[in-house]
Protein backbone atom coordinates (compact mmCIF):
# COMPACT_ATOMS: atom_id res chain seq x y z
CA UNK A 1 0.00 0.00 0.00
CA UNK A 2 1.25 3.48 -0.75
CA UNK A 3 1.66 5.49 2.06
CA UNK A 4 3.01 9.02 0.20
CA UNK A 5 -0.22 11.04 -0.14
CA UNK A 6 -0.89 12.28 -4.09
CA UNK A 7 -2.23 16.14 -4.78
CA UNK A 8 -3.24 16.47 -8.56
CA UNK A 9 -4.27 19.89 -9.45
CA UNK A 10 -8.33 20.27 -11.22
CA UNK A 11 -8.00 22.44 -14.20
CA UNK A 12 -8.90 22.43 -17.86
CA UNK A 13 -7.35 19.33 -18.31
CA UNK A 14 -9.15 17.36 -16.04
CA UNK A 15 -12.60 18.70 -16.21
CA UNK A 16 -15.50 15.96 -16.35
CA UNK A 17 -16.80 13.63 -14.39
CA UNK A 18 -15.02 10.62 -16.34
CA UNK A 19 -11.47 12.23 -15.63
CA UNK A 20 -12.44 12.87 -12.12
CA UNK A 21 -13.35 9.04 -11.39
CA UNK A 22 -9.62 8.53 -13.59
CA UNK A 23 -7.70 10.60 -11.44
CA UNK A 24 -8.73 8.74 -8.40
CA UNK A 25 -8.11 5.36 -9.91
CA UNK A 26 -4.77 6.53 -10.17
CA UNK A 27 -4.24 7.29 -7.15
CA UNK A 28 -5.14 11.17 -6.53
CA UNK A 29 -6.42 11.13 -2.47
CA UNK A 30 -6.63 15.00 -2.76
CA UNK A 31 -7.17 17.98 -5.11
CA UNK A 32 -6.09 21.09 -5.31
CA UNK A 33 -8.06 23.71 -6.69
CA UNK A 34 -5.53 27.12 -7.48
CA UNK A 35 -7.49 30.07 -6.92
CA UNK A 36 -4.96 31.88 -8.99
CA UNK A 37 -6.36 30.43 -12.11
CA UNK A 38 -10.81 30.29 -13.08
CA UNK A 39 -13.21 31.85 -11.48
CA UNK A 40 -15.58 30.48 -9.15
CA UNK A 41 -18.60 28.58 -11.32
CA UNK A 42 -15.39 27.23 -12.74
CA UNK A 43 -14.36 25.90 -8.90
CA UNK A 44 -17.54 24.92 -7.93
CA UNK A 45 -18.19 22.82 -11.02
CA UNK A 46 -15.20 20.84 -10.17
CA UNK A 47 -15.72 20.53 -6.25
CA UNK A 48 -19.06 19.09 -7.59
CA UNK A 49 -17.57 16.58 -10.07
CA UNK A 50 -14.93 15.71 -7.84
CA UNK A 51 -17.47 14.74 -4.97
CA UNK A 52 -19.35 12.57 -7.29
CA UNK A 53 -16.36 10.72 -8.32
CA UNK A 54 -15.48 10.38 -4.64
CA UNK A 55 -18.80 8.80 -3.30
CA UNK A 56 -18.96 6.91 -6.45
CA UNK A 57 -15.56 4.89 -5.70
CA UNK A 58 -16.26 4.91 -2.01
CA UNK A 59 -13.22 7.28 -1.19
CA UNK A 60 -12.91 9.66 1.19
CA UNK A 61 -10.72 12.78 -0.84
CA UNK A 62 -9.70 16.29 0.72
CA UNK A 63 -10.15 19.29 -1.02
CA UNK A 64 -6.86 21.58 -0.94
CA UNK A 65 -7.76 25.52 -1.92
CA UNK A 66 -4.80 27.47 -3.01
CA UNK A 67 -4.89 31.38 -2.05
CA UNK A 68 -3.20 33.53 -4.81
CA UNK A 69 -1.79 35.71 -2.64
CA UNK A 70 0.01 38.89 -3.14
CA UNK A 71 0.18 39.67 -6.95
CA UNK A 72 3.55 40.91 -7.07
CA UNK A 73 4.03 41.00 -11.15
CA UNK A 74 4.92 42.97 -13.98
CA UNK A 75 1.99 44.06 -15.94
CA UNK A 76 1.19 43.58 -20.16
CA UNK A 77 3.25 44.59 -22.89
CA UNK A 78 1.62 46.30 -25.91
CA UNK A 79 2.87 44.22 -28.86
CA UNK A 80 3.41 41.15 -26.90
CA UNK A 81 6.23 39.33 -25.35
CA UNK A 82 9.88 40.79 -25.65
CA UNK A 83 13.29 40.05 -25.70
CA UNK A 84 15.66 41.49 -23.08
CA UNK A 85 19.16 41.59 -23.84
CA UNK A 86 22.23 41.47 -21.37
CA UNK A 87 23.19 44.51 -20.04
CA UNK A 88 20.23 46.80 -21.68
CA UNK A 89 18.62 49.15 -19.39
CA UNK A 90 15.18 48.22 -18.56
CA UNK A 91 12.54 50.19 -16.26
CA UNK A 92 9.80 48.69 -13.69
CA UNK A 93 7.04 51.18 -13.33
CA UNK A 94 3.97 51.11 -11.04
CA UNK A 95 2.68 54.23 -12.94
CA UNK A 96 2.87 53.18 -16.46
CA UNK A 97 -0.64 51.88 -18.08
CA UNK A 98 -1.43 48.33 -17.53
CA UNK A 99 -1.10 47.33 -21.34
CA UNK A 100 1.98 49.98 -22.01
CA UNK A 101 4.93 47.84 -21.59
CA UNK A 102 7.50 47.86 -24.36
CA UNK A 103 11.18 46.46 -24.86
CA UNK A 104 12.22 49.85 -22.53
CA UNK A 105 9.52 50.02 -19.64
CA UNK A 106 6.95 47.81 -17.99
CA UNK A 107 4.24 48.45 -15.40
CA UNK A 108 4.00 46.74 -12.30
CA UNK A 109 0.96 45.36 -10.59
CA UNK A 110 2.56 46.04 -7.19
CA UNK A 111 2.21 49.61 -6.13
CA UNK A 112 4.94 49.52 -3.85
CA UNK A 113 7.61 47.85 -4.95
CA UNK A 114 9.75 50.81 -5.03
CA UNK A 115 9.60 51.33 -1.34
CA UNK A 116 10.71 47.89 -0.67
CA UNK A 117 13.55 48.08 -2.77
CA UNK A 118 17.18 49.64 -3.41
CA UNK A 119 19.89 50.41 -5.71
CA UNK A 120 22.29 47.56 -5.79
CA UNK A 121 19.13 44.79 -5.22
CA UNK A 122 18.58 41.86 -7.85
CA UNK A 123 14.74 41.52 -8.92
CA UNK A 124 14.24 37.98 -10.69
CA UNK A 125 11.34 38.01 -12.83
CA UNK A 126 9.09 34.89 -14.11
CA UNK A 127 10.60 32.25 -11.84
CA UNK A 128 14.31 33.96 -11.92
CA UNK A 129 14.31 33.40 -15.81
CA UNK A 130 15.04 37.26 -16.09
CA UNK A 131 17.21 38.83 -14.00
CA UNK A 132 17.92 42.44 -13.11
CA UNK A 133 20.10 44.51 -11.10
CA UNK A 134 18.39 47.81 -9.81
CA UNK A 135 20.69 50.85 -10.82
CA UNK A 136 18.26 53.53 -8.95
CA UNK A 137 14.68 53.93 -7.77
CA UNK A 138 13.33 57.55 -9.02
CA UNK A 139 9.76 57.47 -7.20
CA UNK A 140 7.49 54.57 -9.23
CA UNK A 141 10.53 53.93 -11.64
CA UNK A 142 12.82 51.21 -11.06
CA UNK A 143 15.48 51.94 -13.10
CA UNK A 144 17.76 48.29 -13.93
CA UNK A 145 20.11 46.91 -15.51
CA UNK A 146 19.49 43.37 -17.45
CA UNK A 147 22.27 40.77 -15.87
CA UNK A 148 20.08 37.58 -17.36
CA UNK A 149 18.04 38.69 -20.79
CA UNK A 150 15.44 36.62 -22.45
CA UNK A 151 12.09 36.60 -23.08
CA UNK A 152 9.53 38.24 -20.89
CA UNK A 153 5.66 38.03 -21.54
CA UNK A 154 2.77 39.69 -19.89
CA UNK A 155 1.83 39.05 -16.49
CA UNK A 156 5.13 37.79 -14.85
CA UNK A 157 6.20 37.21 -11.33
CA UNK A 158 8.89 39.30 -9.48
CA UNK A 159 10.79 38.24 -6.49
CA UNK A 160 13.46 40.44 -4.64
CA UNK A 161 16.49 38.08 -4.57
CA UNK A 162 17.10 37.35 -0.27
CA UNK A 163 13.08 38.53 -0.08
CA UNK A 164 11.79 41.45 1.86
CA UNK A 165 9.01 42.52 0.04
CA UNK A 166 5.98 43.72 2.33
CA UNK A 167 3.00 42.93 0.30
CA UNK A 168 0.29 41.38 3.00
CA UNK A 169 0.15 37.48 2.59
CA UNK A 170 -4.12 37.97 2.37
CA UNK A 171 -5.25 40.33 -0.10
CA UNK A 172 -8.69 41.12 -0.40
CA UNK A 173 -9.27 38.25 -3.05
CA UNK A 174 -7.87 36.13 -0.61
CA UNK A 175 -10.65 37.16 1.95
CA UNK A 176 -13.45 36.49 -0.64
CA UNK A 177 -12.27 32.93 -1.28
CA UNK A 178 -11.80 32.16 1.82
CA UNK A 179 -15.35 32.58 2.64
CA UNK A 180 -16.53 31.15 -0.34
CA UNK A 181 -14.34 27.72 0.30
CA UNK A 182 -16.22 28.02 3.41
CA UNK A 183 -19.43 28.12 2.12
CA UNK A 184 -18.52 24.86 0.40
CA UNK A 185 -16.89 22.88 2.94
CA UNK A 186 -12.88 22.56 1.85
CA UNK A 187 -10.70 20.91 3.91
CA UNK A 188 -7.45 22.35 3.49
CA UNK A 189 -6.63 25.99 2.92
CA UNK A 190 -3.12 27.22 1.74
CA UNK A 191 -2.05 30.20 2.56
CA UNK A 192 0.50 32.05 -0.13
CA UNK A 193 3.60 33.85 0.71
CA UNK A 194 3.64 33.24 4.04
CA UNK A 195 6.23 35.98 6.38
CA UNK A 196 5.14 34.94 9.87
CA UNK A 197 2.81 33.00 12.34
CA UNK A 198 0.35 35.82 12.20
CA UNK A 199 -0.23 35.72 8.60
CA UNK A 200 -1.72 32.05 9.75
CA UNK A 201 -3.22 33.32 12.16
CA UNK A 202 -5.33 35.76 10.43
CA UNK A 203 -6.93 33.46 7.70
CA UNK A 204 -7.48 31.13 10.39
CA UNK A 205 -9.68 33.44 12.04
CA UNK A 206 -11.28 34.17 8.65
CA UNK A 207 -12.30 30.61 8.17
CA UNK A 208 -13.62 30.48 12.04
CA UNK A 209 -15.87 33.71 11.36
CA UNK A 210 -17.31 31.82 7.77
CA UNK A 211 -18.15 29.20 9.83
CA UNK A 212 -15.33 26.92 8.40
CA UNK A 213 -13.03 23.94 10.33
CA UNK A 214 -10.60 23.64 7.52
CA UNK A 215 -7.23 23.34 8.07
CA UNK A 216 -4.59 25.68 7.13
CA UNK A 217 -1.64 24.93 5.01
CA UNK A 218 1.37 27.73 5.11
CA UNK A 219 3.34 27.76 1.65
CA UNK A 220 7.12 28.13 2.11
CA UNK A 221 8.02 30.20 -0.67
CA UNK A 222 9.56 33.28 1.06
CA UNK A 223 13.08 34.03 2.50
CA UNK A 224 11.59 35.63 5.64
CA UNK A 225 9.35 32.12 6.33
CA UNK A 226 12.32 29.94 6.28
CA UNK A 227 13.56 32.89 8.78
CA UNK A 228 10.44 32.11 11.26
CA UNK A 229 10.07 28.17 10.27
CA UNK A 230 9.16 26.95 13.27
CA UNK A 231 6.58 29.61 14.60
CA UNK A 232 5.13 28.98 11.44
CA UNK A 233 5.00 25.42 11.55
CA UNK A 234 3.23 25.91 14.86
CA UNK A 235 0.93 27.93 13.63
CA UNK A 236 -0.48 26.06 10.79
CA UNK A 237 -1.57 22.47 10.31
CA UNK A 238 0.74 21.68 7.50
CA UNK A 239 3.73 23.13 5.45
CA UNK A 240 4.03 23.09 1.21
CA UNK A 241 7.34 23.35 0.54
CA UNK A 242 7.12 25.55 -2.56
CA UNK A 243 9.97 25.32 -4.39
CA UNK A 244 8.63 27.61 -7.49
CA UNK A 245 9.35 31.02 -5.36
CA UNK A 246 11.62 29.81 -2.82
CA UNK A 247 14.35 28.66 -4.87
CA UNK A 248 14.35 32.09 -6.49
CA UNK A 249 14.22 33.72 -3.47
CA UNK A 250 16.62 31.85 -1.27
CA UNK A 251 19.30 30.48 -4.13
CA UNK A 252 19.12 27.44 -6.07
CA UNK A 253 21.85 25.76 -4.29
CA UNK A 254 20.55 25.78 -1.06
CA UNK A 255 17.22 24.26 -2.19
CA UNK A 256 17.48 20.28 -1.85
CA UNK A 257 19.03 21.09 1.57
CA UNK A 258 16.51 23.56 2.98
CA UNK A 259 13.63 21.60 1.56
CA UNK A 260 14.98 18.20 3.70
CA UNK A 261 15.48 20.81 6.72
CA UNK A 262 11.57 21.85 6.39
CA UNK A 263 10.28 18.13 6.09
CA UNK A 264 12.26 17.49 9.22
CA UNK A 265 11.38 19.92 11.27
CA UNK A 266 7.32 19.96 10.59
CA UNK A 267 7.70 16.05 11.20
CA UNK A 268 9.46 16.71 14.42
CA UNK A 269 7.16 19.45 15.62
CA UNK A 270 3.94 16.93 14.28
CA UNK A 271 2.70 18.30 11.69
CA UNK A 272 1.95 17.49 7.73
CA UNK A 273 4.62 18.55 5.02
CA UNK A 274 3.34 18.64 1.42
CA UNK A 275 6.42 19.20 -1.35
CA UNK A 276 5.78 20.96 -4.90
CA UNK A 277 6.70 22.47 -7.60
CA UNK A 278 7.63 21.29 -11.28
CA UNK A 279 8.16 17.43 -9.67
CA UNK A 280 6.81 16.16 -13.14
CA UNK A 281 7.04 18.80 -15.15
CA UNK A 282 7.81 17.13 -18.16
CA UNK A 283 5.10 15.19 -18.27
CA UNK A 284 2.86 18.63 -19.39
CA UNK A 285 3.67 17.11 -22.66
CA UNK A 286 5.77 14.05 -22.06
CA UNK A 287 3.87 10.60 -21.19
CA UNK A 288 6.86 9.38 -18.85
CA UNK A 289 8.88 11.78 -16.50
CA UNK A 290 12.14 12.10 -16.82
CA UNK A 291 15.00 10.70 -14.65
CA UNK A 292 15.67 13.41 -12.78
CA UNK A 293 12.06 13.87 -11.61
CA UNK A 294 11.94 10.27 -10.78
CA UNK A 295 14.79 10.79 -8.50
CA UNK A 296 13.18 14.12 -7.36
CA UNK A 297 9.97 12.41 -6.03
CA UNK A 298 11.95 9.55 -4.85
CA UNK A 299 14.10 11.97 -2.56
CA UNK A 300 11.03 13.57 -1.24
CA UNK A 301 9.49 10.58 -0.35
CA UNK A 302 12.52 9.40 1.53
CA UNK A 303 12.62 13.01 3.16
CA UNK A 304 9.55 11.80 4.87
CA UNK A 305 7.08 14.28 3.41
CA UNK A 306 3.19 13.40 3.48
CA UNK A 307 2.68 14.16 0.13
CA UNK A 308 3.76 15.01 -3.24
CA UNK A 309 2.08 17.16 -5.09
CA UNK A 310 1.40 17.97 -9.11
CA UNK A 311 0.80 21.23 -10.55
CA UNK A 312 0.64 22.00 -14.02
CA UNK A 313 0.87 18.14 -15.13
CA UNK A 314 -2.81 17.67 -14.03
CA UNK A 315 -4.47 20.91 -14.51
CA UNK A 316 -3.15 21.53 -18.22
CA UNK A 317 -0.90 18.61 -19.08
CA UNK A 318 -1.67 16.47 -22.07
CA UNK A 319 -1.80 13.23 -19.99
CA UNK A 320 -2.99 14.23 -16.44
CA UNK A 321 -3.40 10.18 -15.38
CA UNK A 322 -0.34 8.81 -16.39
CA UNK A 323 1.47 11.66 -14.61
CA UNK A 324 -0.43 10.45 -11.17
CA UNK A 325 0.41 6.83 -12.25
CA UNK A 326 4.26 7.68 -13.24
CA UNK A 327 4.34 9.61 -9.31
CA UNK A 328 2.30 6.80 -7.48
CA UNK A 329 4.68 3.83 -9.18
CA UNK A 330 7.67 6.19 -8.13
CA UNK A 331 6.27 6.63 -4.39
CA UNK A 332 5.92 2.86 -4.09
CA UNK A 333 9.13 2.38 -5.40
CA UNK A 334 11.18 4.83 -3.06
CA UNK A 335 9.06 3.71 0.17
CA UNK A 336 9.89 0.20 -0.36
CA UNK A 337 13.59 0.85 -0.93
CA UNK A 338 13.66 3.62 1.92
CA UNK A 339 11.82 1.24 4.55
CA UNK A 340 14.03 -1.80 3.85
CA UNK A 341 17.21 0.31 4.44
CA UNK A 342 16.09 2.88 7.07
CA UNK A 343 16.94 1.95 11.50
CA UNK A 344 14.48 1.69 13.30
CA UNK A 345 12.68 4.99 13.94
CA UNK A 346 13.53 6.07 17.39
CA UNK A 347 11.05 9.02 17.11
CA UNK A 348 10.24 11.15 20.34
CA UNK A 349 11.84 8.41 22.38
CA UNK A 350 13.24 10.95 24.45
CA UNK A 351 10.24 12.89 25.00
CA UNK A 352 7.51 13.65 27.53
CA UNK A 353 4.11 13.82 26.35
CA UNK A 354 1.50 16.14 27.27
CA UNK A 355 -1.44 14.31 26.44
CA UNK A 356 -2.77 10.79 27.25
CA UNK A 357 -3.96 10.26 23.20
CA UNK A 358 -0.90 11.52 22.80
CA UNK A 359 0.96 9.01 24.66
CA UNK A 360 -1.19 5.93 23.31
CA UNK A 361 -0.41 6.78 19.79
CA UNK A 362 3.36 6.86 20.64
CA UNK A 363 2.78 3.74 22.54
CA UNK A 364 1.18 2.36 20.02
CA UNK A 365 3.92 2.68 16.55
CA UNK A 366 6.83 1.66 19.56
CA UNK A 367 5.04 -1.96 19.65
CA UNK A 368 3.98 -2.22 16.47
CA UNK A 369 7.49 -1.37 15.41
CA UNK A 370 8.80 -4.60 17.68
CA UNK A 371 6.06 -6.36 17.57
CA UNK A 372 4.95 -8.41 14.19
CA UNK A 373 1.45 -6.52 13.98
CA UNK A 374 -0.19 -6.33 10.44
CA UNK A 375 -1.97 -3.27 11.12
CA UNK A 376 -2.90 -0.37 13.50
CA UNK A 377 -6.62 0.63 13.93
CA UNK A 378 -7.52 4.09 15.29
CA UNK A 379 -11.04 4.62 16.41
CA UNK A 380 -11.13 8.37 15.82
CA UNK A 381 -13.10 11.39 16.28
CA UNK A 382 -10.69 14.31 15.00
CA UNK A 383 -7.77 12.46 13.73
CA UNK A 384 -5.41 13.54 16.33
CA UNK A 385 -4.18 10.22 17.24
CA UNK A 386 -3.57 8.79 13.58
CA UNK A 387 -1.68 11.87 12.99
CA UNK A 388 0.70 11.62 15.61
CA UNK A 389 1.28 7.93 14.67
CA UNK A 390 2.05 9.06 11.56
CA UNK A 391 4.80 11.22 12.50
CA UNK A 392 6.87 7.69 13.27
CA UNK A 393 8.68 5.92 10.39
CA UNK A 394 6.85 1.98 10.14
CA UNK A 395 5.60 0.21 6.81
CA UNK A 396 2.46 -1.05 9.29
CA UNK A 397 -1.06 0.66 7.68
CA UNK A 398 -2.78 2.72 9.85
CA UNK A 399 -6.45 2.60 9.67
CA UNK A 400 -8.42 5.72 10.91
CA UNK A 401 -12.16 4.68 11.52
CA UNK A 402 -14.35 7.64 12.31
CA UNK A 403 -17.86 8.11 11.43
CA UNK A 404 -17.54 12.22 10.06
CA UNK A 405 -16.35 12.43 6.97
CA UNK A 406 -14.51 15.73 7.24
CA UNK A 407 -12.31 13.58 9.98
CA UNK A 408 -11.99 11.11 7.03
CA UNK A 409 -11.35 13.33 4.31
CA UNK A 410 -8.61 15.30 6.33
CA UNK A 411 -6.81 12.50 7.12
CA UNK A 412 -6.34 11.55 3.92
CA UNK A 413 -3.59 13.77 3.86
CA UNK A 414 -1.64 11.74 6.47
CA UNK A 415 1.25 9.62 5.37
CA UNK A 416 0.48 5.94 6.08
CA UNK A 417 -2.86 6.62 7.40
CA UNK A 418 -5.93 5.25 5.14
CA UNK A 419 -9.34 6.96 6.34
CA UNK A 420 -12.51 4.26 6.54
CA UNK A 421 -15.78 5.04 7.58
CA UNK A 422 -16.80 3.22 10.85
CA UNK A 423 -19.26 4.43 13.22
CA UNK A 424 -18.56 3.08 16.89
CA UNK A 425 -21.37 4.85 18.43
CA UNK A 426 -23.75 2.24 17.09
CA UNK A 427 -21.80 -0.69 18.29
CA UNK A 428 -22.55 -3.01 21.66
CA UNK A 429 -19.40 -2.63 23.42
CA UNK A 430 -19.43 -6.06 22.95
CA UNK A 431 -19.41 -6.41 19.40
CA UNK A 432 -17.56 -3.36 18.86
CA UNK A 433 -14.36 -5.32 18.18
CA UNK A 434 -16.14 -7.89 15.87
CA UNK A 435 -17.76 -5.08 14.12
CA UNK A 436 -14.25 -3.30 13.23
CA UNK A 437 -12.84 -6.65 12.01
CA UNK A 438 -15.51 -7.54 10.06
CA UNK A 439 -15.15 -4.03 8.09
CA UNK A 440 -11.54 -4.13 7.80
CA UNK A 441 -12.34 -8.11 6.38
CA UNK A 442 -14.66 -7.48 3.87
CA UNK A 443 -12.58 -4.32 2.63
CA UNK A 444 -9.72 -7.00 2.62
CA UNK A 445 -7.34 -4.78 4.95
CA UNK A 446 -6.72 -7.83 7.22
CA UNK A 447 -7.15 -11.65 7.66
CA UNK A 448 -8.59 -13.54 10.48
CA UNK A 449 -5.39 -14.41 12.74
CA UNK A 450 -3.70 -11.35 12.14
CA UNK A 451 -2.08 -9.74 14.93
CA UNK A 452 -3.58 -5.83 14.93
CA UNK A 453 -3.27 -3.14 17.40
CA UNK A 454 -6.41 -1.11 18.13
CA UNK A 455 -6.30 2.62 19.95
CA UNK A 456 -10.12 4.03 21.61
CA UNK A 457 -11.49 5.54 23.77
CA UNK A 458 -13.40 4.94 26.88
CA UNK A 459 -16.01 7.49 25.90
CA UNK A 460 -17.12 6.81 22.23
CA UNK A 461 -17.32 10.33 20.26
CA UNK A 462 -15.34 12.39 23.09
CA UNK A 463 -12.80 14.11 20.97
CA UNK A 464 -9.12 13.31 22.23
CA UNK A 465 -10.52 10.96 24.67
CA UNK A 466 -8.01 8.23 23.49
CA UNK A 467 -6.88 6.31 26.72
CA UNK A 468 -6.58 2.84 25.49
CA UNK A 469 -4.26 0.23 23.79
CA UNK A 470 -5.50 -3.12 22.69
CA UNK A 471 -3.18 -6.09 20.74
CA UNK A 472 -5.77 -8.32 19.16
CA UNK A 473 -5.80 -11.30 16.95
CA UNK A 474 -8.49 -10.77 13.99
CA UNK A 475 -11.24 -13.25 14.62
CA UNK A 476 -14.27 -14.41 12.61
CA UNK A 477 -18.16 -14.69 13.98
Amino acid sequence: MRRTKIIATLGPATDGIESQRQLLQAGVDLVRINFSHGDWAQHEGRVTEVREAAEEAGLYVAILGDLQGPKIRIQRFRNGPITLEEGQEFVLDSSLAADAGDERAVGVAYASLANDVSPGDTLLLDDGQIVLSIGAVAGPRIVCTVQVGGVLGDNKGINRQGGGLSAPALTDKDKEDLRRAARLDFDWIAVSFVRSAADLTEARQCLEDAGSHARIVAKIERTEAVDHLEAIIDASDAVMVARGDLAVETGYAGLTGLQKRIIRTTRRRHKVSITATQMMESMIHSQVPTRAEVSDVANAVMDGTDAVMLSAETAVGEFPVKAVAAMAEVCIGAETYHQSAAPMSRHRMEDRFGRVDEAVAMASMYTANHLDVQAIIALTESGSTPLWMSRVRSDIPIFALARHSETLRRVALYRGVYPIAFDAMHSDPQRLYQDVFETLIGMGRVSLGDLVILTKGDQEGVTGGTNALKILHVTGQ
